[in-house]
């Protein structure tokens, strides 16, 4: 395999995000897409790494399988550098390395592999410089390819949907984050909890958003992502929010957590 475009150096701090939650559907992914694209568009200097099987953070981005391009298996796998994967986007300032459909035998392949909980924190310490944020796009699971997302992050974001069971499965996840801190990465942090497809129309949203509150009254941001059309269109465009429609409620939802992501360094 070749390498990816080249690219300039930077002279980010490298603060890197995880955005993770072993429920699908959440907005994860769209919570990773457009965060990452509002701080690049801001003029930050982004890394968005897909380490998803679904590929779903790549193809959202308009990137498809090209033959010849190195992935976040490979890199995983010790057969490419991080910097050989990085592969420009349509948008100034975002790069990303991509996930393939092999990337799904990754976990396996790994199992009996030294410090394989590390192989990502690994591949990115040398890029770290380079960016002002690193953001990983993590499978809804809680398998190894999550967990080496949350022990290459400083940070983690977790997206809440506004629906009945909100809560179900957060104290997992929060359990999770735990034994990393105390075995793999006591750097990690919450950076907050994430409240999407907010539906103004029901109370039940509301309820949803002020029991998170009551339970993370000092994690959850304060920014609420709405159910929004645009948002649930623009991927299968290949083009995030702020390119399909930019003066829609998603599109201001987007910057406005970019801006406290920011505040909240």
């Amino acid at each position: 395999m070749q390498a990816n475009s080249s690219f300039e150096t930077g002279s980010g701090f490298g603060k890197t995000y995880a955005v993770a939650n072993q429920k699908g559907g959440v907005g994860k992914t769209t919570t990773c897409i457009n965060t990452a694209v509002c701080l690049a568009e801001s003029g930050a200097r982004i890394l968005l790494v897909d380490i998803d099987p679904q590929c779903n953070a790549t193809h959202g981005l308009g990137v498809h399988e090209i033959p010849g391009i190195y992935s976040v298996y490979d890199v995983l796998a010790g057969s490419a550098a991080a910097a050989d994967a990085v592969a420009p986007t349509q948008i100034q300032n975002l790069f990303l390395i991509p996930s393939l459909p092999d990337l799904a035998g990754a976990e396996v392949e790994l199992a009996d592999e030294e410090r394989r909980e590390f192989r990502l924190a690994d591949a990115l310490e040398p890029l770290a410089a380079d960016f002002d944020y690193i953001f990983i796009d993590c499978p809804p699971s809680l398998g190894l390819l999550t967990l080496n997302g949350l022990v290459a992050a400083d940070r983690l974001i977790i997206p809440v949907q506004c629906e009945y069971y909100a809560l179900e499965g957060l104290g997992q996840l929060l359990q999770t984050v735990d034994a990393v801190k105390a075995h793999l990465n006591p750097d990690l942090a919450i950076a907050g909890l994430l409240m999407t497809m907010y539906d103004v129309r029901t109370k039940l949203s509301t309820q949803v958003v002020e029991e998170v509150r009551s339970h993370f009254p000092d994690l959850t941001y304060r920014t609420v992502i709405p159910r929004n059309i645009r948002l649930t269109e623009a991927p299968s465009h290949g083009v995030p929010i702020t390119r399909y429609d930019p003066a829609c409620a998603g599109a201001d939802a987007y910057f406005d957590l970019a801006t406290e992501v920011v505040e909240r360094e």
